[in-house]
């Protein structure tokens, strides 16, 4: 069995930074990509980043563009996201993810096989 489990959440205000991380534990596996998606409280969880191993490239929404960036090794299955300048709009669940099975659009999460339980971000005005 493969856990992905997250870390780093927590309470911040507007304009502070958080670096959340993600390890797989478990069962071995092998991944082409690794993701972050947020869930806030009300509303459809949505993508927030990704990065695909085999070209190192990276993707993220609009609205967290220039504030935060992912990282991390695919051999370990590890992922980080390093977010500065929170709003208080960023605040949600934030899951990581882990894609496996190809399918090749790091950005949809119905393509992704493993998940973590999620971190909580919260960022106060």
């Amino acid at each position: 069995q493969v856990q992905l489990v997250e870390s780093g959440g927590g309470l911040v205000q507007a304009g502070s930074s958080l670096r959340l991380s993600c390890t797989a534990s478990g069962r071995t596996f092998s991944s082409y990509s690794m993701a972050w998606f947020r869930q806030a409280p009300g509303k459809e969880r949505e993508f927030v980043a990704a990065i695909t191993w085999s070209s190192g490239s990276t993707y993220y929404t609009n609205s967290v563009k220039g504030r935060f960036t992912i990282s991390g090794d695919g051999a370990k299955n590890t992922v980080t996201l390093q977010m500065i300048s929170l709003r208080p709009e960023d605040t949600a669940v934030y899951y990581c993810a882990a894609e496996s099975d190809y399918y090749g659009d790091p950005t949809y999460d119905g393509g992704m096989d493993y998940w973590g339980k999620g971190t909580l971000v919260v960022v106060s005005s």
